[in-house]
């Protein structure tokens, strides 16, 4: 029952629009990072949140694919002028790789594996964790180690998650398409009040710990937006989790030196939801 048109019109393709999925920017091309994208999206980024302010104002929720992800989702927030709840970006397909790499690993079915998580960036700096999954209903931080799967199995799983996009690219000449459409998707149907998204999403970050930035945390996507609660691990894992949030600052930094985002005090004048 798809209504599927194409134009080059923005006002026509966000006019009155109440969902969006951006994938606007720029590909990843082999030999290239995530970030290395960023001046170039970061500049899409702004004007696609300027163009969402304009031509749908009464947009309920926004998810942001284009690289890196989580830069250009905060940007895209600030230009947009929308609730943090309302905007969203593609880091879960971090998890379903762990997950698909741990199926793989134990030779079982997907199904069987449960509770995969990374959190942070989404990019080659993320906190892939051990201590939030399951196999096959066995915690997977009592099987590291073991014959099942020792310290160096683990430590080759984990690598493949995070040049999981670089692998990809290598094999085919492209970023991936059909599963970040496919889990985009899931959580517009999410934020439409439908079946819970079960991954960690991109969301606006801002508490004790973690200030002014947009990265993935352990979130739930209902028809009142996106919330998170704060990520919970070993010592180990929570300060991969914290070098994931300064490599992000980093970046963040480095689009206000272009000039593309204002200073950080300054963004409750772009956004007053970000005061």
């Amino acid at each position: 029952g798809v209504n599927l048109t194409y134009t080059s019109d923005m006002a026509e393709a966000l006019g009155g629009a109440r969902y969006v999925v951006s994938s606007g920017g720029a590909a990843r091309k082999a030999g290239m990072t995530r970030e290395d994208l960023l001046k170039g999206n970061a500049a899409i980024a702004a004007q696609f949140g300027k163009d969402l302010r304009t031509y749908c104002p009464d947009v309920r929720h926004v998810v942001v694919i284009f690289n890196p992800a989580d830069i250009t989702g905060l940007i895209t927030l600030l230009y947009s002028g929308l609730e943090p709840s309302q905007v969203t970006t593609l880091a879960g397909l971090d998890s379903t790789r762990l997950r698909s790499e741990l199926a793989k690993h134990f030779r079982i079915s997907p199904d069987r594996v449960e509770g995969c998580r990374t959190y942070g960036g989404h990019g080659e700096q993320m906190a892939v964790f051990a201590s939030t999954a399951t196999v096959d209903g066995k915690p997977l931080a009592k099987l590291i180690g073991t014959p099942e799967l020792t310290g160096g199995q683990w430590d080759d799983i984990r690598q493949r998650v995070i040049q999981g996009g670089k692998r990809i690219i290598e094999l085919r000449g492209r970023s991936s398409f059909q599963s970040p459409a496919y889990l985009s998707i899931c959580m517009i149907a999410a934020a439409m009040g439908g079946k819970p998204f079960e991954y960690p999403a991109g969301v606006f970050v801002h508490n004790d710990e973690f200030k002014h930035i947009l990265m993935a945390m352990e979130t739930t996507i209902t028809k009142e937006g996106v919330a998170y609660k704060n990520v919970q691990g070993t010592a180990a894992e929570h300060k991969k989790l914290t070098e994931s949030y300064e490599h992000l600052c980093k970046l963040r930094d480095e689009v206000i030196s272009m000039g593309i985002l204002p200073p950080v005090e300054e963004w409750g004048r772009l956004n007053p939801h970000l005061k």
